[in-house]
């Protein structure tokens, strides 16, 4: 297994850095739109759908609404209100499992739940790479959130005694997110004093980072509730000893959409 993981992760690593941070506009555009339409795919399995015939039906569907939204740069700010909107009702429902799984169990309403899971996080991407310091958005984003899990595993080990959804997912503790909260905050003020950022800017800095993490969390819990309902361990099996693209990406779904309001809010780009 983890000769597995290491052979993907050396496979995946320069195409997801390239990707990331080579490619711009319309190019950059598909590749993460290639990303989220598979992890379309994978979700199709989640939402009940086991035959490929409607995972590559949904997958194509959203391919459609990408390419839709990429020729409708208007609609950008709604897409991000809808993304911020269902994590905030991603937050009571995660927090009320399995009482709330009646109200997502129809695969219709699973359906509809990755539109709003996936296609703002791909709206946020696209934003950030048309905003000033785009490429350094985009690290920064995926530094909180590898900083928060990273700070959440070793804290968690440690300290972890109270439980954070055991219905969810019960390896996961509040301590550990404390953890990665600690760990966070001391990189965006390690940044903040490189950047020589006056205390205001900092302080807001630091306010957007808690609430960045937690939405990483709740992305995380998110996947995790859906795969428990559906009975799987991994979104999919396309990287060996890594489950699928959206086990890869399940915080950053969340947290690319909260970071983008964040951005836009405090005026740092125009939607």
């Amino acid at each position: 297994m983890l000769k597995q993981r290491i052979i993907t992760a050396l496979f995946m690593l320069p195409v997801a850095l390239c990707g990331f941070f080579l490619l711009n506009h319309g190019w950059f555009a598909l590749f993460i739109g290639a990303v989220v339409t598979v992890g379309a795919w994978e979700w199709a399995r989640l939402a009940g759908y086991a035959g490929q015939v409607k995972r590559v039906g949904y997958a194509a569907v959203v391919a459609a609404l990408l390419s839709i939204l990429y020729q409708l740069p208007q609609l950008a700010a709604w897409v991000l209100l809808l993304g911020v909107c269902w994590w905030g009702v991603a937050t009571m429902l995660v927090l009320k499992y399995p009482a709330s799984s009646r109200l997502w169990s129809a695969g219709t309403a699973r359906m509809v739940i990755g539109l709003l899971i996936l296609i703002p996080a791909w709206q946020g991407l696209v934003l950030f790479k048309q905003w000033p310091e785009s490429n350094s958005l985009i690290l920064a984003v995926m530094v909180l959130v590898w900083g928060a899990d990273i700070g959440a595993y070793f804290s968690g080990r440690r300290f972890g005694k109270r439980k954070l959804a055991p219905q969810v997912s019960p390896g996961k503790s509040w301590e550990g997110v404390y953890g990665g909260l600690v760990a966070t905050l001391v990189i965006c003020a390690g940044v903040s004093y490189y950047r020589d950022w006056s205390l205001g800017i900092a302080v807001l800095a630091m306010a957007a980072t808690v609430l960045i993490v937690f939405a990483s969390v709740v992305g995380d819990l998110t996947e995790s509730m859906f795969k428990r309902q559906a009975g799987l361990k991994d979104s999919s099996n396309l990287l060996p000893g890594h489950g699928g693209i959206l086990d890869r990406i399940d915080s950053l779904t969340a947290a690319i959409p909260v970071f983008a309001a964040v951005l836009w809010l405090s005026g740092w780009g125009s939607v």
